[in-house]
């Protein structure tokens, strides 16, 4: 049975409860055949002492929607996925508003995987580019 985009988005929020993507307000919020996307606010939850976005929390929101793409993309069903790296070039600051992280594969293998993932403001400016590697291990039976 195929999940449609809606179900698969209200699945990828409910997961989230009680743990960081929850504590830091990220939701997925859009999904298509080869990407997704999550927002997060920026508010001082997420600020660095001087008050813009820490850029451990553009990470946080970067590894969470692309090990969400790689779990939604893959066969979960026998295999579970952690992250194995994630960079982040931070190219802008960020105040008040959203940011929006869109993970897109670059590689899309059965044991591992690589995401582009591209932080915008509300504005579409690029803040962050990101790559995350993944690897999708088989489940204890």
């Amino acid at each position: 049975m195929q999940l449609s985009k809606e179900e698969i988005l209200l699945k990828a929020n409910q997961v989230s409860k009680n743990t960081l993507m929850e504590t830091l307000n990220i939701e997925m919020i859009d999904y298509g055949k080869d990407f997704l996307v999550a927002k997060m606010p920026v508010n001082s939850r997420v600020f660095q002492p001087d008050g813009v976005l820490h850029g451990g929390a553009t990470a946080a929101l970067a590894e969470s929607v692309g090990s969400f793409a790689s779990h939604i993309f893959l066969d979960t069903e026998n295999m579970f996925v952690r992250g194995l790296e994630i960079t982040a070039n931070h190219l802008k600051s960020v105040t008040e508003g959203h940011v929006y992280a869109k993970a897109t594969f670059l590689h899309k293998g059965r044991t591992t995987q690589l995401l582009d993932i591209r932080i915008t403001d509300d504005a579409d400016n690029l803040v962050s580019i990101c790559r995350l590697s993944t690897i999708s291990l088989p489940k204890s039976k």
